[in-house]
């Protein structure tokens, strides 16, 4: 017998017949003798109606209130798929975060786990039940809703998955697994068998939207298992393990994993900048104040000396605060300079452990985008990861020819 905890999205749940199939799966998996948490979102589009009548009715709401309003969305998909259990046979509790005892911090709309009281679900589950819980929520010491952020339902699962010790988080979702691109942009994408955390980590942090991030990080921190399936057919999926449950052959080929990309990028650059100490914090400093994340920074020094040029990469949502900032408050600071702004980029990423022991990827990847004449304006790297910016307009030529280049679309290819 296993304890297995199993997230479900809100396309998984976004409809009554929808419920009934999720209940249908779960009845499987108790059938086999197995203990089940089930983790479920609101159903789909229901937290952005919620969110809409807020808007309605005030501008600006607080983030108190807020949380009490989209909490209910989790609220009614957890009895209605205890009722669709119910329906077949299977007995379950449905519980919101505050009843299963998910603790938070006061951070209302993005609140933190601090921990978890799982004396309860533990006795339901010891007596035969399905404990179905609401993701995305819990509550303060004060006894306030809290929620945990968009997507916080993955964040949930895997948390209560480290706290029970559970076998495997099963993260269900519209898609099958963990692909080595997005197949809507390049067909011969291929689902992996299993990645590591570190590379799942990079992949979600570039732009990956098959898990939250927070998720993931959880899952490295407590040594979860976690697995994407799909609630739509059966298969099974990706797991997601740490790097020591890897061997060293697994490590070592392929070299690259999966490509990553964005079009949610902006690149801001200061031109003729003073060449002195203390200028980068001149420029960055108002932006974090701004509690304006920072993505790539590269900085070029004239030949000539006494001059630089700053350039930064922002999300695109936050690109007209921060170009206002560079205007209003960074060049009066500096008292000259010239700013360069371009929206229309895009930032393609390579993530592998195998990069670790393999010298020139960045190199191929270079001479790729060179073939298909893709100009790169800004480049970054870590130890498993190589990104580069380039023009919007040839983020899927790019993705395409370096999916093909790395031999991503064959099951065992020595990537060279």
């Amino acid at each position: 017998m296993a304890l297995y905890v199993q997230k479900f999205g809100g396309t998984s749940v976004g409809s009554v017949e929808r419920i009934k199939a999720v209940a249908e799966k779960v009845k499987r998996y108790r059938d086999e003798g197995h203990q089940v948490v089930v983790v479920v979102s609101a159903m789909s589009g229901e937290t952005n109606r919620l969110i809409g009548l807020a808007n309605d009715i005030n501008d600006e709401p607080t983030p108190r209130e807020m949380d009490m309003l989209v909490s209910t969305g989790e609220q009614v998909t957890i009895s209605l798929l205890a009722m669709a259990l119910h329906r077949l046979g299977v007995p379950a509790t449905s519980y919101t975060g505050s009843q299963v005892g998910i603790l938070t911090d006061s951070s209302h709309t993005k609140a933190r786990i601090q921990r978890i009281e799982t004396e309860d679900m533990r006795a339901d589950l010891n007596d035969g039940q399905v404990a179905v819980v609401a993701g995305f929520q819990g509550v303060d010491e004060e006894g306030n809703i809290t929620t945990l952020g968009r997507g916080g339902s993955d964040t949930t699962g895997v948390a209560l998955a480290a706290a029970l010790n559970a076998d495997e988080c099963q993260i269900y979702t519209d898609v099958d697994g963990v692909y080595t691109t997005d197949p809507r942009v390049c067909s011969r994408a291929r689902r992996l068998d299993a990645i590591t955390v570190e590379e799942m980590l990079e992949l979600a942090s570039l732009g990956s939207k098959v898990l939250q991030i927070r998720a993931v990080e959880f899952a490295g921190k407590y040594n979860v298992p976690l697995r994407v399936l799909s609630s739509f057919e059966e298969g099974p999926g990706t797991l997601i393990v740490a790097d020591s449950d890897k061997d060293e052959d697994s490590m070592e080929e392929p070299l690259i994993s999966g490509i990553a990309f964005t079009a949610n990028e902006a690149k801001l650059t200061l031109l003729n900048t003073p060449d002195v100490p203390g200028v980068a914090s001149k420029i960055l400093g108002p932006i974090a104040d701004a509690n304006i994340e920072i993505d790539m920074i590269v900085q070029n020094v004239a030949p000539s000396g006494g001059y630089t040029d700053f350039t930064f990469t922002v999300a695109k949502g936050d690109y007209k605060q921060t170009l206002g900032i560079l205007k209003d408050q960074v060049l009066p600071s500096l008292g000259e300079g010239e700013i360069k702004a371009d929206d229309n980029i895009a930032k393609v990423s390579l993530v592998g452990v195998g990069m670790r022991s393999h010298a020139g990827v960045a190199s191929k990847m270079f001479r790729v985008l060179s073939a298909e004449n893709i100009n790169i304006r800004m480049v970054s790297t870590s130890e498993i990861k190589i990104s580069v910016v380039i023009d919007e307009k040839h983020m899927e030529l790019a993705v395409r020819a370096l999916h093909e280049a790395f031999g991503l679309d064959k099951a065992d290819i020595e990537q060279e």
